[in-house]
């Protein structure tokens, strides 16, 4: 009985090896072109973009570079060497300033003309 087992799994375990490798190239295949990424079809696509208008924040750090995020009405500012330095932020008809530790520092009234985005 043993004699013809171990030959019997011996089979099974290099049939089932052999199996596992050509599922694994037929996965792997590059057959056609490659798919585009989500991020490549968000700046192909057609959709509109956000859009606020930051003419109306005033205060912009000396040196800083500005970072705008438009579908959250924030700027975000950086040092030169990149480091976080505040962001301001528009919430209802003002636009609140904040430094790099997130404590506020000055608050912009915004214009009673002015219309919201």
């Amino acid at each position: 009985m043993r004699g013809l087992i171990v030959p019997v799994l011996t089979v099974l375990a290099v049939s089932g090896a052999a199996f596992g490798t050509a599922m694994a190239q037929d996965a792997g295949g590059d057959d056609g072109p490659k798919k585009p990424s989500m991020h490549d079809l968000y700046h192909n696509s057609s959709l509109p973009k956000s859009h606020a208008d930051f003419s109306r924040y005033r205060y912009r750090p000396p040196g800083d570079k500005v970072i705008e995020q438009p579908d959250a009405f924030r700027l975000l500012f950086q040092t030169k060497d990149g480091q976080p330095d505040g962001y301001a932020e528009r919430r209802g008809t003002s636009v609140f300033y904040y430094d790099r530790y997130g404590k506020l520092r000055q608050i912009q009234p915004l214009p009673e003309d002015a219309s919201p985005d």
